[in-house]
């Protein structure tokens, strides 16, 4: 069932020259030696962790997520270890509005004045001297989109477009209301929200960015920390003759055009297996049965 889609299609983020390909990579987990569950610190294999970079540029991914909270400063320094001087069709985006604790908590950093230096981070460790996308993370609420504006950060943000030090700028965790003040202030490429098969508030938002050309990213697409678990989705794979996880990727990208997957490993083997669901080809009746896996969970 498996099938040669060319790492799943590619899209052009809206007013820019920047095309990637659908599947792309996050490299949150890199950092820490827990398998990213606190993103916090080294990870227990520097040399694998650069590998698995390598490989995956090698493999065609071309779209990079990242962010200088992760580790910190770890994610983005092997990144640039791994990787520069990079690839010229290279898309890397970074995120920005947090900052770590002494025990590896999240603090919002959300002042114009903590973006502008979170920016100025992430320049210096990924060794660059312009961002091509920034995602302004709202952090009214850590876990989930929450109503607030977000005028003040975005300014700031287009201010250092203007300057030259970043190209395009995104939002995550934000609310259609907050999407729309942004792009009142500065052209808006990306939203990078939690989206995944079972977690599906955002299907109309999929939808009318999907409408406005604007990409989707779900993060998280295979349940975060806790892995995504259904009967239904293993007897789907069982029938692909693929694995769960590849299935929960492939539904996504077959979800929408507009959708880029970035699932994130510090593996070779959970990369490749990744890199596989790009070709997988989910026939409509079984699409059909993995749509109702969000419809039994909202009843129960």
């Amino acid at each position: 069932m498996l099938q040669e889609l060319n790492l799943a299609g590619s899209f052009t983020l809206p007013g820019t020259s920047l095309t990637v390909g659908r599947m792309g990579y996050g490299a949150m987990q890199l950092a820490g030696r827990d398998g990213g569950k606190l993103v916090w610190g080294p990870p227990k294999d520097v040399e694998q962790a650069i590998a698995v970079l390598r490989e995956a540029v090698d493999s065609g991914i071309n779209h990079i997520d990242t962010s200088d909270f992760y580790g910190p400063h770890v994610t983005n320094q092997i990144i640039r270890r791994a990787l520069h001087p990079y690839p010229k069709d290279l898309v890397i985006v970074t995120k920005v509005s947090a900052r770590r604790g002494e025990h590896g908590e999240w603090i919002p950093a959300f002042t114009p004045q903590e973006l502008t230096a979170a920016v100025h981070d992430n320049l210096r460790n990924l060794g660059l001297d312009a961002l091509d996308v920034v995602n302004l993370r709202s952090m009214y609420n850590v876990h989930a989109p929450a109503e607030g504006s977000l005028e003040p950060q975005v300014t700031a943000l287009a201010e250092l477009q203007q300057k030259g030090l970043i190209r395009h700028i995104g939002l995550s965790n934000a609310t259609a209301t907050q999407i729309g003040e942004a792009q009142s202030i500065a052209p808006i490429v990306c939203v990078q929200n939690q989206y995944n098969l079972a977690h599906r508030a955002d299907d109309a938002l999929v939808d009318d960015l999907a409408a406005r050309g604007i990409a989707y990213v779900p993060f998280f697409p295979l349940g975060g920390f806790s892995p995504l678990q259904s009967s239904v989705l293993s007897q789907v794979a069982a029938e692909l003759n693929a694995a769960p996880m590849q299935v929960a990727l492939a539904w996504l990208l077959h979800r929408s055009p507009n959708i880029l997957v970035i699932p994130g490993t510090s593996s070779l083997t959970h990369l490749r297996e990744n890199l596989q669901a790009a070709k997988l080809r989910i026939p409509a009746q079984l699409l059909a049965q993995l749509d109702s896996i969000h419809s039994h969970q909202k009843e129960n």
